[in-house]
């Protein structure tokens, strides 16, 4: 694919009436970085990419020019192809989509998903990096939203009130789109949104078991601590006879690893 984003932030620059220094310290960076972009001697770094459109007022897929219906279809093969190792194999997630963002640099979708493949807290100031310049720049409420959610990296270096402000920014929902839809439409639109709102529903009661399980044991009550680990661990056993669909994996295997955990957690407590 040939990229011109050296051209377009030349174009655009000019556009705004604004020197290559006004850019270069909005962002950061030298007024030399911004020439070498424009003669398209090197490009800005991936992360840069949001706060470059956020800055020209348009979407990173117009910075680029791409043709959005397009983009869209090669970005869910991306995603379809990552989520295959996500959970078996978290560095081959991340690689095959580093390589996406080669294809199409400041993608909202792609870094949505980069940055959960991004381990923390080893690397958690990429990750919030990452979600500080997906905030500002996307017009997507849920990227948006999730890269709040995902500012809690905050707690795992001490900045415990900086994740608790994060967390403020999204607004409380007790319904999601797919219980609704599961409720409220038929056929295959329903079945769709109510399997995979089974499976998100299912990792949601057993992390809030998990947390509470911390919590009970950490105030010096046990005995709640060690019901909460058996109820996650009886969820999980009932789902053993449960299957995939063509939307959503086997339940029990999915969950299988958070059985363990559970099973660790109980042993550990009766002993």
């Amino acid at each position: 694919m040939n990229i011109n984003l050296g051209n377009k932030i030349r174009e655009l620059r000019k556009q705004k009436n604004i020197s290559q220094d006004v850019l270069a310290n909005y962002l950061g960076v030298t007024f030399q970085a911004v020439s070498k972009w424009e003669n398209d001697t090197t490009m800005p770094d991936v992360t840069l990419i949001p706060a470059i459109a956020s800055f020209f007022g348009v979407s990173t897929d117009e910075l680029f020019d791409f043709n959005l219906y397009e983009i869209e279809k090669k970005v869910n093969f991306i995603t379809d192809e990552y989520s295959k190792y996500y959970d078996s194999d978290r560095a081959k997630s991340e690689a095959i989509l580093r390589d996406g963002l080669k294809k199409y640099p400041g993608n909202d979708t792609l870094l949505n998903c980069l940055i959960g493949t991004i381990p923390v807290p080893e690397r958690s100031g990429e990750v919030i990096e990452l979600c500080k310049a997906l905030i500002e720049s996307t017009k997507s409420d849920d990227v948006k939203y999730d890269s709040y959610r995902i500012m809690e990296a905050y707690k795992s270096i001490g900045e415990y009130t900086l994740a608790k402000a994060a967390i403020e920014k999204i607004p409380e929902i007790y319904f999601t789109k797919l219980q609704i839809a599961a409720l409220l439409l038929d056929g295959e639109d329903m079945y769709e949104a109510a399997v995979k709102q089974k499976s998100i529903s299912l990792g949601h009661l057993l992390e809030m078991l998990d947390r509470l399980a911390d919590y009970y044991i950490k105030n010096g009550d046990s005995q709640k601590s060690l019901i909460q680990l058996q109820i996650g661990k009886s969820v999980i056993e009932a789902f053993i006879n449960d299957f995939s669909t063509k939307y959503t994996k086997k339940p029990f295997e999915t969950f299988k690893t958070d059985l363990d955990e559970f099973e660790r957690k109980i042993k550990e407590q009766s002993t």
